[in-house]
């Protein structure tokens, strides 16, 4: 993602922007609507900046679906009823700096028109990470709690909210009045967060026993965080279910009100706290910048001990008729900031350090951790990518170590606490655990490999699993857990023998958990793939270097399996003459495709090298007959033209768009040259762009490639 506005072009900036309102509706969509984000709350934010930013430096360019007219998310398909919301419910700008915080201040009183001297009086409480909920009282009685959904339209959950005790369903003491909205979050406390996921876990595994099968741990649907647990629990249709997972609620706001019952911000949160809602403890105002950084660092410093998870500060002007004077911009008041939280942090016990051996032999350590939340997810393991990043970290186990949840999904160790404690250093290990093997790195290369190759028990069931996988074979039924139970009895040694399973049905049918419909399922799915495509069973025998694209581009020009074998068998280098000039041949020829290199020359050479390698290969084209590979094209505005993709691709995949253009007629190449018909590029094109335009080279934007292949039907 570009850091500077200024830098790129009006075909750039468009593009982004395109991709930006697709990956943030798509964020609010999963977030809002169907409580399962994908993407951290750090990443969302940064995501939403980049979209500001680049509409700010083209105003011209702003869409109608931009993010930053939207809040939250439509209301998707529910079995509950929709609510319209008399006053929309609005989102908040977010800062991340004391200098934003500033900026925000000055911005308030430059509108205000007020003097330096004015003190410009502010709330600040903590934000929760919940789910906002908006409480409708009439002569002091809940006839109405809804979601926020879209802002505009949301979900009728007030059946549910009954079942929440800090919500009171009749407001208590004087000048309440006849309408009164009020505003706030509803959430779960960490313990219960656990406690629910590991009911979820329990239960599923009663449900399994019940049915006389092994519970899959790995597809059993828990909650991500304590925010999507408490969504998904006030959405639902049967309120018991609500009443048994101990949602907590407080205000922070109000919204359509008959009477407003005070003159600032202050003064009405305090009121509709002696009413009977709770409000935030740390609730407070602040009369200066200064006070409201020291209130956001004394709460963030306090944020490892608080019950339940929060993610900033929300600063407000305090006097109601400079709120309303300040109105608000498309989705958020102008009155109002959140200050984000930095990522979360988190310190816990490395207890110890496995080595897993992955299909290509690497490998790989793993920490197990004692269990940490950190930033809404409880975390158990940690990747330590390779010995070099143990030897820099200096970790062993029963090291303290601090961990960090930002814009990466995984979690990662930044520091050890107990690097100076005396204990032994970690010893990386020289043979493989699974098969005792030598494990080397090679020249050039951090990652240590087992050399096993094939007798590799580890390598072969990976391998195998990436041969069933959706971008290889796609063999429904096979999933991880079968492989490694087949494996274990010896009927999987290599993908020859997933089509010898038909010979094994009545032992399949034995196993625990298989019924006569899962067994025909299984083996119909292993015979659809029989005659399979060329490209994808290269690929899914997982040759190093070999990549979906790579497996294609060798198939196009080889067209069949024993075609490209002997041209590989030749590429590897051998004593005498002769050999040697066969090996030269066959590198030339097979270097002179587009985006084969040296490193796929030497791969393919010395796979077929190896002769259990070649017994696999063998064994299985025995029993399956891929046909010839032939790209099926048609007549486009590029076909027979190279085409060059350059970039960052924001709607598709590199690959995607370099099958697209084949499927046109096209030569999609990875480099500029005269030859080089139309240049596509995305933001980020670097000295490619720049050569394009010094050879004169037609260029287009993304969305003008998509225009392309719509053409093209």
């Amino acid at each position: 993602m570009a850091s500077d506005s200024e830098s790129i072009t009006e075909a750039e900036a468009a593009n982004e922007l395109m991709r930006l309102a697709r990956q943030i509706n798509r964020a609010n969509r999963l977030y809002h609507a169907e409580d399962a984000p994908e993407i951290p709350d750090a990443e969302y934010d940064a995501l939403v900046r980049r979209n500001a930013e680049l509409e700010a430096a083209f105003p011209h360019l702003v869409r109608a679906d931009s993010p930053s007219n939207q809040v939250g998310h439509e209301v998707a398909a529910s079995p509950l009823s929709k609510v319209r919301h008399e006053v929309r419910m609005m989102s908040l700008d977010n800062a991340f700096t004391d200098e934003e915080v500033g900026e925000f201040v000055t911005r308030v009183r430059r509108f205000l028109s007020l003097s330096a001297d004015e003190p410009v009086v502010m709330t600040a409480e903590d934000k929760i990470d919940g789910l906002s909920c908006s409480l409708r009282y009439e002569n002091g009685k809940l006839v109405r709690a809804a979601t926020r959904g879209d802002g505009q339209v949301g979900e009728d959950v007030t059946a549910n909210v009954a079942h929440i005790p800090d919500i009171v369903q009749e407001l208590q003491g004087e000048g309440v009045p006849e309408v009164f909205e009020v505003r706030g979050e509803v959430y779960m406390e960490k313990a219960a967060f656990l406690a629910l996921n590991q009911a979820l876990m329990e239960d599923a595994r009663k449900a399994a026993e019940a049915r006389g099968e092994t519970l899959d741990e790995s597809k059993v649907r828990q909650f991500a965080n304590p925010r999507n647990a408490a969504a998904g629990s006030l959405r639902q249709k049967d309120a018991s279910v609500t009443a048994r997972r101990h949602l907590r609620f407080w205000a922070h706001g109000w919204g359509a009100a008959s009477e407003v019952p005070g003159e600032s911000q202050h003064e009405v949160v305090r009121r509709i706290e002696a009413w009977g809602l709770p409000v935030s403890p740390q609730f407070r105002q602040c009369r200066s910048l200064d006070e409201m950084l020291a209130a956001y660092r004394e709460i963030r410093d306090g944020r490892p001990d608080l019950p339940f998870e929060i993610d900033g500060v929300v600063y407000k002007v305090d006097r109601l008729d400079w709120q309303q004077r300040l109105g608000f911009v498309a989705k958020a008041p102008r009155w109002a900031m959140a200050h984000k939280f930095p990522a979360e942090r988190a310190e816990t016990t490395l207890e110890s350090i496995d080595i897993q051996v992955g299909r290509t032999g690497k490998l790989t350590p793993v920490g197990r951790l004692k269990p940490v939340l950190v930033g809404g997810v409880t975390v158990t393991n940690v990747t330590l990518h390779n010995r070099d990043e143990i030897a820099r970290l200096g970790v062993r186990p029963g090291d303290t170590v601090v961990l960090q949840r930002a814009g990466d999904v995984i979690p990662q160790v930044v520091e050890n606490l107990t690097r100076e404690a005396e204990r032994a250093p970690f010893e990386f290990p020289d043979h493989c655990p699974e098969c005792g093997s030598e494990a080397v790195a090679e020249e050039g290369e951090v990652d240590v490999r087992c050399t096993g190759g094939l007798i590799c028990p580890a390598q072969r069931t990976e391998r195998l699993k990436h041969f069933v996988s959706r971008a290889a074979l796609d063999i429904e039924g096979l999933g991880e857990k079968t492989i490694d139970e087949f494996f274990a009895k010896g009927w999987l040694e290599s993908p020859a023998d997933i089509f010898r399973l038909k010979d094994r049905r009545d032992e399949i049918l034995a196993l625990e958990g298989w019924k006569d419909k899962s067994v025909e399922n299984l083996l119909s799915a292993v015979e659809s793939k029989r005659a399979p495509d060329a490209a994808r069973l290269l690929f899914g025998l997982g040759i190093r270097h070999v990549g979906a694209v790579t497996a294609r581009d060798l198939m196009k020009r080889f067209e069949t399996l024993p075609a490209l074998r002997a041209i590989a068998e030749n590429a590897h280098v051998k004593d005498g003459e002769e050999q040697a000039a066969q090996a030269s041949e066959a590198y030339a020829e097979l270097t002179s495709i587009d985006g084969i290199g040296p490193a796929v020359v030497e791969a393919l050479g010395d796979f077929f090298h190896e002769e259990h390698n070649r017994e696999v290969w063998d064994d299985l084209l025995s029993l399956v007959s891929p046909p010839p590979y032939v790209v099926e094209t048609r007549d486009s505005a590029v076909a027979g033209k190279t085409v060059v993709f350059t970039g960052k691709l924001e709607t598709m995949s590199r690959d995607e768009a370099k099958a697209q253009a084949e499927r046109l007629g096209a030569k999609a190449s990875g480099s500029v040259s005269p030859k080089t018909d139309l240049v596509v590029a995305g933001p980020g094109a670097g000295s490619k762009l720049k050569k394009a335009a010094d050879l004169g080279i037609e260029v287009i934007d993304e969305a003008q490639w998509a225009e392309i292949v719509k053409a093209a039907g």
